[in-house]
């Protein structure tokens, strides 16, 4: 259904030129969920964004790749058709609903433009499909509350309306970007299962951007980590959480608190910062963090490469076996 290769994206600045999304390659099936996880600035929101065409330009630009869905190049299409495909085939929550939705207009009135917009419905067809959507996102009193603006919402019922509004046109892809981020566990839990619902009654797809791996643990079927722009490592979700095997990896693991693990026992933590993105060297990205590096890591960035079925790590060292 959805195939990226070797997505590029920049932004110029006056320091140069940032390498944000340095030549990513994954393909997500119907019916299927991926999450992209990593550190803070690694890439993940912008290789979304650069999939819907939502870079800004200037100063960002993809330079490069392929971005197929459905077999049309979506980097390649007009605006006509670029439009028709944003809100109706591919869909995205984004973060922040507040800054999200129009504050001077009403929720029932957001989404039922969003209907007349990409459907054929009559706007009493739209208002009933509105009312369906916000009962189906767990709104309470659904029809009382198409008059209430964003700000009469808590952040979490919000959230609830920006996916009511996203699913309006039956997507065949939803893109997630960090949408638990601002809101509590209690809360987070409540939007993740309530994704995961909506996923298996409707067998969309879901690309699921965090930074935070407890959230992705039940909701996806494969992990993607990124690292300063690149992906490093690529599996199913359990080889992945069974046999973590980049050094990255297991370090965001081994920063995780554990219930099994000792009472005042410290949290790890990976030294050293992300690298800056501008005129990196042909090296490893992770080297200066590295503490299983070796002369190889500072000559050339190492390329993806399988160590299992469907798992794949950038990286020279075999850490389980202590091989180079």
């Amino acid at each position: 259904m959805l195939e990226v290769k070797d997505l590029r994206t920049i932004f110029t600045t006056q320091d140069g030129e940032v390498n944000a999304v340095n030549g990513i390659s994954f393909s997500l099936l119907p019916g299927e969920a991926l999450g992209i996880v990593g550190e803070s600035g690694c890439g993940k929101s912008v290789s979304v964004l650069s999939l819907m065409r939502l870079i800004p330009d200037p100063p960002g630009k993809v330079v490069g790749g392929e971005i197929l869905f459905q077999g049309r190049d979506i980097l390649k299409m007009n605006m006509n058709d670029l439009n028709a495909l944003r809100g109706n085939q591919v869909a995205m929550v984004f973060q922040d609903p507040l800054t999200s939705l129009n504050p001077v207009l009403t929720i029932g009135r957001q989404i039922i433009e969003t209907i007349l917009l990409h459907t054929e419905r009559t706007k009493e067809q739209a208002h009933r499909r509105t009312i369906e959507l916000l009962k189906m996102v767990g709104i309470p009193e659904a029809e009382k509350r198409l008059t209430d603006y964003p700000h009469q919402f808590s952040g979490g019922m919000r959230q609830r309306v920006m996916i009511a509004m996203a699913l309006s046109c039956d997507p065949q892809l939803l893109i997630a970007d960090e949408p638990t981020t601002a809101l509590d566990v209690t809360i987070q839990a409540q939007i993740v299962d309530l994704v995961k619902q909506i996923r298996k009654d409707l067998g969309m797809a879901v690309i699921w951007i965090t930074h935070d791996l407890g959230v992705v643990a039940s909701c996806v079927d494969k992990l993607i980590v990124m690292y300063a722009g690149q992906i490093v490592e690529s599996a199913p979700l359990k080889e992945f959480f069974a046999n973590p095997s980049h050094p990255y990896s297991i370090g965001l693991l081994d920063s995780l608190p554990r219930l099994d693990s000792e009472i005042h026992q410290k949290l790890n933590s990976i030294k050293g910062l992300p690298p800056i993105l501008v005129d990196l060297p042909d090296a490893c990205p992770f080297l200066a963090r590295c503490e299983n590096k070796v002369e190889n890591c500072g000559i050339k960035n190492p390329q993806l490469r399988q160590i299992n079925s469907n798992h794949e790590i950038a990286c020279w060292v075999d850490i389980k076996n202590g091989k180079a």
